[in-house]
């Protein structure tokens, strides 16, 4: 068990619930209190829900009935399962996000720009790959906490100190640093499980963007998982419009493909479920559970 699969990454989230092992699926829920009442739901594990035995997951999910109210995530783009089998396990089920990928057994497809500007930040910085050092946890969140600040990161996406000291330990994680001069100026975690190494979370420095030390992170990624991984998760763009913003393009600018991640939605209580959205009218939103709208305004 390695990566977002781990035990070790969902006690990362504890922070936002109580962890909660789905035994026949292998995977990991969060379960939460509903503000107002003594009610229950869960959530999937931020960023993506994995399974190692996506068959046994309806059984899971019908086991938390009725005592939850109701279950949500998003589905691993590179889960074993149909997007039929998504639609007889949830209530809800909505293509998210496309994911940007690397398929080796395909052609790779760097874009012109990106190869001009990956030779010229390979010239610029140094890359070391491998698992973190000691304590660097550390210096981590100092440079995580400016990607917080530039992007005005909240809740689950903000990550805590504590969060990271646990989820630089997941087996299964590969650590890429950018050095210019001996000072780390970016770095990037990516977590490997079966044959995919998934972008985890990535920042760099002002001293870092100026050199384009992604371009070289990114080149160096491509070269380390070559002989490593059959597919390589680059993720989505930012928020819910992929394709229209630059972190879209600069991973599209990588990719030699793409895969639709789903957002999965399942009523458990049907009863406690109307009850809880009947004041936020659900037959006129898309939000589930739609007594949570709004939250994460």
């Amino acid at each position: 068990m390695t990566g977002y699969y781990h035990p070790l990454y969902a006690a990362s989230l504890a922070e936002f619930g109580e962890p909660r092992e789905l035994p026949c699926s292998g995977a990991w829920l969060l379960e939460r209190a509903i503000a107002g009442g003594p009610h229950r739901d869960a959530m999937g594990c931020y960023p993506i829900f994995s399974a190692s035995n996506w068959s046994g997951l309806d059984k899971d999910l019908a086991a938390l009935a009725p005592r939850l109210v109701s279950v949500a995530l998003v589905a691993d783009p590179f889960g074993e399962y149909l997007p039929r089998d998504l639609s007889s396990w949830f209530d809800k089920v909505a293509a998210f996000k496309e994911h940007y990928i690397v398929d080796f057994s395909k052609p790779l497809s760097i874009s012109r720009h990106h190869r001009y500007y990956g030779r010229r930040a390979v010239a610029a910085v140094s890359i070391e790959a491998g698992p973190p050092p000691e304590r660097f946890a550390d210096e981590w969140s100092q440079l995580y906490r400016s990607l917080v600040r530039k992007r005005g990161l909240k809740g689950i996406k903000a990550f805590s100190k504590a969060a990271f000291e646990r989820q630089l330990v997941v087996p299964g994680l590969v650590l890429f640093r950018a050095f210019e001069e001996g000072a780390m100026v970016g770095a990037h975690l990516w977590y490997v499980q079966r044959n995919v190494a998934y972008s985890h979370l990535a920042a760099s420095t002002e001293r870092g963007y100026a050199v384009m030390c992604p371009y070289a992170i990114y080149s160096a990624v491509i070269e380390y998982f070559r002989s490593r991984a059959q597919y390589i998760d680059l993720g989505a763009g930012a928020g819910l419009t992929t394709g229209q913003d630059g972190l879209s393009r600069f991973k599209a600018g990588w990719a030699n493909g793409t895969r639709p991640a789903y957002f999965c939605g399942r009523i458990l209580n049907a009863e406690r479920y109307e009850e809880l959205s009947r004041e936020f009218r659900p037959q006129e939103t898309d939000y589930f559970p739609a007594y949570r709208r709004g939250e994460l305004e």
